[in-house]
């Protein structure tokens, strides 16, 4: 799936529509110090068995986020373009 590297689209910061650049949205790196690791470490200390969810099911696709930057304010909006998709997502240069 293509998009361009600057689309226009509404700002809630401008509350108008804006032009705006088109980056990665990523996950980033895991932090070792948050409160949810630190209980998953403490949990799987020493025999206390399964503390994972059980996988029911696999998800056909992936939701393909965008970060859209706006040029005039330089806030950031998180978006999901076009649903689940089995391809990945490509910016157009």
């Amino acid at each position: 799936m293509k998009i361009e590297n600057q689309i226009t689209t509404y700002c809630p910061y401008c509350n108008k529509h804006t032009l705006h650049s088109v980056l990665y949205a990523s996950k980033g790196p895991v932090r070792g110090l948050s409160i949810g690791t630190r209980r998953h470490n403490r949990a799987i200390r020493g025999y206390v068995g399964s503390v994972e969810a059980k996988v029911h099911g696999k998800k056909l696709a992936k939701l393909q986020k965008v970060l859209l930057k706006c040029t005039v304010c330089s806030k950031s909006v998180e978006r999901v373009v076009g649903g689940r998709s089995k391809k990945k997502l490509e910016i157009k240069r």
